[in-house]
């Protein structure tokens, strides 16, 4: 079977694949993954800071004075100031303009000195949020937050994708979602606990995030390079070393030409970016690198991430309860994450993004309606309203936590072709982060405008995006990672660009791409 410009040996060898489950493989996947809880202690750690009103008193007293004139009432507009989500924000715009030099490195270097850069950066951000005195000195400590979590979300996907096994991909790479979640579930937990602690509290929360940094520095200095990525290198005798370990035995003999036949087809690529933009690559370049990354922050999920303490300070939480509640969803977000490895392997990525996505358009509608009725006459909500308001939050974060949040970091590192996976992983990466950031700057001040319409708003998006996959979107469970390009030779719709007949007399050749 021809594509892709690979040898037609590939499709045939897949059968030939062996593997055990290694403590090596293990260990170099969890040490890998911490690079996840960068990005979760983040999301969790900013909406409770931005809440303390020890943090907006010092940085944003316009905002404290209107809180405190309207702390018994609810109120749509409350936090309603571009320079506060500005402080959330502007590390997603620096993550995504730093990921462009981390596909550099990580196609150069590898994908462990991308993670290691990626430390580094997240460690001195931390560390100058925390003994900030200004707007500015807190801007560019996000900013080099933002830096570190372009380098760790371009590698740490990547290297959990190629080091797995087919037939576990899905849940390996999961792993990165799980420290995701574990990470803004500890963030919420710290701001409750900070809160407390008057005047000081908010530095420590942001200070914490060295920890998760250093943890990621110390372990990757003894991480393993991908087998994929030393072949790449061209360290052959190496890379089959890693890819025995790893893999437990020493019979990897298809598994390892699969990867020399990737090579060569990838040295031929001068030009990663250009490449990725072909008609034989269109699958990947819209799916992998631009509709799934945006669409995974067009659910709104990061708005209830990023916001919680505030969104429920707005519906009339006492302060501690609002870090309470926050921290219930970000309890339900690991137990959905657990749930996804468990069983998107088996039930394939195709039905959680579709089970979930039809859970998550009944919750939208359903926040909307009860905002309708009972919310933004400035008075406190019933407490049984207050109750439904967080459960039906918990259930929306439970859809997306095995759906959208881990398969829109997995898909995407398991399609492209390894002569663009670093440069499809980097418009990931960005184009993630245009949206993500575009979510943190926006959504306080549509909260404020549209009211409970913004709600209606992201369930519109969720049913045109489970059409997309319903109808765009393969299979792509248990198939080996350098084998998938043969999905799309299949597909209804994509095999118009990706099918040998398609590509004409080049690919027939099997000699460049």
């Amino acid at each position: 079977m021809a594509g892709g410009g690979f040898d037609d040996k590939r499709g045939a060898r897949a059968h030939l694949y062996e593997y055990k489950i290694t403590s090596y493989f293990v260990c170099s996947c969890i040490v890998a993954a911490t690079g996840g809880s960068l990005f979760g202690y983040d999301l969790g750690v900013s909406g409770g800071v931005t809440s303390m009103d020890d943090f907006l008193e010092i940085f944003f007293p316009n905002v404290f004075k209107r809180k405190q004139e309207h702390l018994q009432e609810t109120d749509y507009c409350k936090y309603d100031n571009q320079i506060l989500t500005l402080f959330t924000s502007s590390l997603y715009f620096a993550a995504l303009i730093s990921t462009f030099g981390a596909s550099h490195i990580t196609r150069n270097k590898g994908r462990k000195a991308s993670i290691l850069c990626g430390a580094v950066s997240f460690f001195l951000g931390a560390v100058l949020n925390a003994a900030a005195k200004n707007i500015a000195m807190l801007i560019i400590g996000r900013c080099l937050l933002g830096v570190g979590i372009g380098f760790s979300n371009q590698a740490v996907p990547l290297y959990l994708s190629e080091m797995a096994p087919a037939k576990i991909r899905g849940a390996v790479n999961q792993l990165f979602q799980l420290s995701t979640c574990i990470g803004v579930l500890i963030a919420n937990f710290v701001n409750y606990a900070t809160a407390k602690i008057h005047p000081w509290g908010w530095r420590l929360s942001l200070g914490i995030a060295t920890v998760p940094a250093v943890l990621m520095f110390v372990g990757g200095l003894f991480l393993p390079e991908t087998p994929n990525s030393l072949v790449e290198q061209g360290k052959l005798e190496k890379a089959r070393e890693v890819l025995e370990k790893v893999r437990g035995t020493t019979k990897v003999d298809a598994e390892f030409a699969d990867l020399i036949d990737a090579s060569n087809a990838a040295r031929a690529i001068k030009n990663p970016f250009r490449n990725l933009f072909e008609r034989k690559n269109r699958p990947q370049l819209v799916i992998g690198a631009i509709a799934i990354p945006a669409f995974q922050q067009l659910t709104g999920m990061n708005s209830i991430l990023f916001y919680a303490p505030v969104i429920f300070q707005s519906l009339g939480f006492g302060s501690g309860a609002a870090l309470y509640s926050s921290a219930i969803t970000g309890g339900a977000l690991v137990v959905a994450a657990l749930i996804s490895m468990a069983f998107v392997d088996k039930f394939g990525r195709r039905a959680f993004f579709l089970e979930a996505g039809a859970e998550m358009i009944c919750v939208m509608v359903a926040l909307a309606i009860t905002l309708a009725l009972k919310f933004g006459q400035g008075v406190i909500l019933p407490k049984g309203i207050g109750i439904f308001l967080v459960i039906i939050i918990c259930i929306f974060v439970l859809a997306y936590g095995r759906s959208w949040g881990p398969l829109g970091w997995l898909v995407p590192s398991e399609i492209f072709p390894l002569e663009t996976r670093s440069a499809g992983q980097s418009i990931v990466v960005c184009v993630n982060m245009i949206f993500t950031a575009l979510i943190a700057q926006c959504f306080l001040v549509s909260l404020c405008h549209l009211k409970y319409g913004i709600f209606l708003v992201f369930g519109g998006l969720i049913i045109i995006m489970s059409c997309f996959i319903f109808l765009l979107l393969p299979e792509t469970k248990q198939v080996p990672i350098e084998e998938i390009y043969l999905l799309w030779e299949k597909h209804w719709f994509w095999k118009r660009y990706c099918s040998p007949e398609e590509n004409g007399i080049e690919l027939k050749k099997g000699e460049k791409v």
